[in-house]
C-alpha cells in the first residue's frame, strides 16, 4: 500500500506532492483489488493455452460452489453422450424429488420429461435446479449417488479440493470447492468437449412458451467471452466462471464471493481487461487429461519446494479440511469410520519438527484427536502405501490458533515420498511431501 513520505515527517514541494498523489492513484488502479473487508472473495485467472496462473487471490481457500456445481453436472452429461448413454433426444423424467426443488427451476411437474439437449440448455441458462436433480437421478439412480460420481470425476480431473453433495449447488455445508478447482473444470470442459462447449454461449433458451435468459451477463458485453456459468447462494455470495477466447489467446477466470451480481461482474471485467492481454498465443495442447493426470502444474510449484512457513492457514467449514497448497489437503468430509487402533498406535504428537528425512502430510485439522483418527483411517484404507510408515501429529500455531498436521514419516528418499503421494490419489487423498 502506498504511504506518503509525510508520515515520516519529510517536507516536500507541492509539485512533488502532486506527483506522489498521482503515483498512488496509478498504483491503486494498476490491479484489480477485491474488497478487503469481504472474506468470501476468491479469484483466479489461468492462461488456458499454457496453464500459467496469471492472477490468484485466495484461490485455494474453500468456498461454496453454488450453481457452479452445474458445470460438473453438464460435464457428466457431455461424457454420457460420448459414451452413448445419452442422446440429445433422450427423455429425462422429472421425479417428485426433482419437482420439489426450490427455484431457480423450470417448474416441470412430477412425471413430466425433458430431452437431454433441452436439459443442458436449461442448466446453462436458467440454472434450473429441478432439471439438475432429474439429470442426477437419470445418470446416477439417486442424486446422492450422482454426487459421489461427480466427486470421483472431480478427483480424476485433479480437482482435489472439491466435494459434491448434490447436482444443483443448493446449500449444503459439505459441498465445497476452490476457485482454482473451478478454473480447472472450466478448462476441462473446453478441452474435452470442444464441440459441445459452444452451448455455454447460449444467450437464451425457450421452453414451454417461456424464454429464459442466460444469467451470465458478460456474454455479448465483453469481447471474447463465450461462457461459462454463474452461481449464487447466500453462503457463497455471487460466483462466476468465465471463458475468454480471442485472437489466439485463451483464459479461464473465476470470481467467487461477490457481494452483488453487479460487483462480481465488475471484478470479472477488471480481471479480463488486465490479464487477458498477458495470456500467451502459443497453445501447449491439452492441459488436463481425463484419466486424472495433468500436463501442467496449475499451482506453479512442486510439492516439495514450498517452505513450511508459507503454508496457508487451514480453515474449517463444517469440519471439512481446507486445501493445502500443492496438492491440496484431502477434502473428504471429516467423518472417519472406526478402525483397528493396534496397527498404528502409538501416534506421536510433537510440537516441533521431530522427524528427519522425507515426510508426507495428508491433512491439517482442528484437534489432535481428529488428526489421529485421520491417520488411522488413512493407514487402514491404504495399508500397502502407509502400513510400514510412521504416523505422527505435529502441532503448529498461526495467529494464535493451534492446528494439527497429520503426517507420515519413514520415507528414505524423495522418490519414495512422491510415489506415496501419487499412489494416495487412488484413495481420494492428496498430500504434501517435504524433507526435514
Amino acid at each position: 500500500m502506498f504511504q506518503s513520505p509525510l508520515a515520516s515527517g519529510a517536507a516536500f514541494a507541492p509539485v512533488r506532492l502532486v506527483a506522489l498523489a498521482l503515483i498512488a492513484l496509478c498504483l491503486a488502479a494498476a490491479a484489480p483489488s477485491p474488497a478487503k473487508a469481504n472474506p468470501k472473495y476468491a479469484g483466479i485467472v489461468i492462461d488456458a493455452n499454457t496453464g500459467e496462473t496469471l492472477y490468484a487471490y485466495r484461490a485455494d481457500s474453500q468456498r461454496f460452489p453454488a450453481s457452479l456445481t452445474k458445470m460438473m453436472t453438464v460435464y457428466m452429461m457431455f461424457e454420457a453422450m460420448e459414451q452413448g448413454k445419452l442422446r440429445p433426444n433422450t427423455p429425462i423424467r422429472i421425479s417428485p424429488h426433482a419437482a420439489s426443488m426450490i427455484p431457480s427451476k423450470l417448474g416441470i411437474r412430477a412425471g413430466g420429461t425433458i430431452t437431454a439437449e433441452n436439459a443442458i440448455k436449461a442448466l446453462i441458462t436458467k440454472s434450473a435446479n429441478d432439471v439438475a436433480a432429474a439429470v442426477a437421478e437419470h445418470l446416477g439412480g439417486t442424486e446422492s449417488e450422482f454426487a459421489q460420481m461427480m466427486t470421483r470425476k472431480a478427483r480424476q480431473l485433479g480437482m482435489s479440493s472439491t466435494t459434491f453433495r448434490n447436482a444443483s449447488g443448493l446449500p449444503n455445508s459439505r459441498q465445497v470447492t476452490t476457485a482454482r478447482d473451478m478454473a480447472r473444470l472450466g478448462i476441462a470442459l473446453q478441452e474435452h468437449f470442444p464441440r459441445q462447449f459452444d452451448m455455454f454461449s447460449t444467450r437464451s433458451f425457450r421452453y414451454a412458451g417461456v424464454t429464459h435468459r442466460n444469467h451470465n451477463r458478460l456474454l455479448g458485453r465483453v469481447r471474447g467471452v463465450d461462457g461459462i456459468k454463474t452461481g449464487y447462494i447466500r453462503a457463497s455470495g455471487f460466483n462466476l466462471v468465465t471463458s475468454v477466447n480471442h485472437n489466439g489467446r485463451s483464459i479461464v477466470a473465476v470470481v467467487m464471493g461477490g457481494r452483488t451480481g453487479a460487483s462480481r461482474n465488475a471484478q470479472m471485467e477488471k480481471l479480463v481487461a488486465q490479464y487477458f492481454p498477458k495470456a500467451s498465443r502459443r497453445d501447449r495442447g491439452p492441459l488436463i487429461a481425463r484419466n486424472g493426470s495433468t500436463n501442467f502444474a496449475i499451482r506453479g510449484a512442486s510439492i516439495a519446494s514450498i517452505p513450511l512457513n508459507r503454508l496457508p492457514i487451514p480453515a474449517f467449514t463444517d469440519r471439512v479440511a481446507e486445501a493445502a497448497p500443492a496438492p491440496a489437503a484431502p477434502v473428504v468430509a471429516y467423518a472417519p469410520t472406526p478402525q483397528p487402533r493396534a496397527s498404528v498406535d502409538p501416534i506421536v504428537t510433537a510440537t516441533a519438527e521431530s522427524r528427519s528425512g522425507w515426510v508426507i502430510q495428508i491433512a491439517a485439522l482442528e484437534t489432535q484427536d481428529q488428526a489421529v483418527d485421520y491417520l488411522r483411517v488413512a493407514q487402514a484404507r491404504a495399508p500397502g502405501i502407509l502400513g510400514a510408515r510412521e504416523p505422527f501429529v505435529e502441532q503448529f500455531v498461526k495467529s494464535g490458533v493451534t492446528y494439527h498436521r497429520a503426517r507420515f514419516a519413514g520415507f528414505a528418499s524423495k522418490s519414495q515420498a512422491w510415489n506415496a503421494c501419487s499412489a494416495l490419489k487412488s484413495h481420494n487423498y492428496s498430500c504434501l511431501a517435504y524433507q526435514n
